[in-house]
């Protein structure tokens, strides 16, 4: 199991208060996949995670990286002394109110020059300027890794005030052509198939997003080259979108079952892990990666600490207990 995986995207200190009222302070977003993927291999994958943080952040996430093995600390960098602080209040289970008190300079091209033989790349930002195209655009031309995308990043915005909103992701198709697999929630997929022209009540309808649009959105990207789009729907699971003799196929697949949910902060972050591990372990197989990422997000859920996270073969018992393999 020598897979090279780069994680990017921000290391924010997160300030969260639980759907159940617990308060926790936490480095986040990159954290969770890093640390599951050292778990997960045991140490036996490279993973490189690739963010610029506060000075003073520095040194604590590379201590806390330092408890687990296979991660290599290179690319976590402070030159520019900026990056990510976020207080999230959840409103329930899925939804939550978010600000940005404080925001990374992007990742670009001359951080990831070292990495282009590593075998996947698991891009996760949280706001739409954390990862410069170029930065996609170097990969594509200079290396043959997977490129995994979460659109978390370019479908939020913050205002002057640090309020985080949903945006549309007007220059999608400048990005399409190099992602390899695309990754988002149904929430953020309605920011990313729009119409020429919106009348002011669909914008500020409040009603839960539908799914008539997801075929045609999926089938749009397949067009671009993704060679799959996977949405999440919440704990319900996710729908896997990708080409099969020329037809687009659409496939759910089920969520990993919990008894119970502690805190979901990281759980999209750690499917993202997940889907790159599945991949490489089930190279072209869009599905069972996507029990790997469930499983990944589900063990997320589980806690507020990183132990959450289990071996390979608990998680590898977990997917087939859960799916019948």
């Amino acid at each position: 199991m020598n897979y090279k995986i780069a994680v990017l995207g921000p290391i924010p200190r997160d300030h969260i208060t639980t759907h159940k009222g617990m308060v926790v302070t936490k480095y986040g977003c990159i954290t969770h996949p890093v640390i599951a993927l050292s778990k997960l291999s045991n140490g036996q994958a490279s993973i490189y995670p690739v963010a610029h943080v506060r000075r003073i952040d520095r040194e604590p996430i590379l201590e806390l990286f330092g408890s687990y093995p296979g991660i290599h600390l290179d690319g976590v960098t402070s030159h520019a002394d900026m990056g990510d602080v976020i207080r999230l209040k959840f409103v329930d289970q899925n939804n939550r109110l978010e600000k940005q008190l404080a925001f990374m300079d992007p990742i670009v091209p001359d951080d990831v020059r070292d990495l282009v033989d590593c075998d996947a790349f698991v891009f996760v930002p949280i706001t739409d300027f954390e990862i410069s195209l170029d930065t996609l655009r170097y990969l594509r031309q200079h290396s043959k890794g997977t490129i995994i995308f979460d659109a978390h990043g370019p479908t939020n915005t913050m205002t002057r005030s640090g309020d985080r909103h949903l945006k549309f992701w007007v220059d999608r198709d400048l990005w399409l052509p190099y992602i390899d697999v695309l990754k988002m929630n149904i929430e953020e997929s309605t920011c990313c198939w729009f119409e020429k022209e919106y009348e002011l009540d669909q914008l500020t309808s409040e009603e839960a997003p539908g799914r008539d649009h997801l075929l045609p959105f999926a089938t749009h990207c397949l067009s671009k080259g993704v060679r799959a789009v996977i949405i999440t729907v919440d704990e319900h699971g996710c729908l896997v979108f990708f080409r099969e003799g020329g037809e687009v196929r659409e496939v759910f697949v089920p969520s990993v079952k919990v008894d119970q949910v502690v805190d979901t902060t990281g759980a999209g972050d750690s499917f993202a892990g997940g889907l790159a591990f599945g991949l490489l372990r089930h190279p072209g197989d869009f599905v069972q990666a996507a029990r790997y990422a469930n499983a990944l997000g589900s063990q997320r859920t589980q806690g507020t600490t990183f132990e959450v996270f289990k071996s390979l073969e608990e998680t590898e018992a977990q997917i087939a207990r859960n799916y019948g393999l």
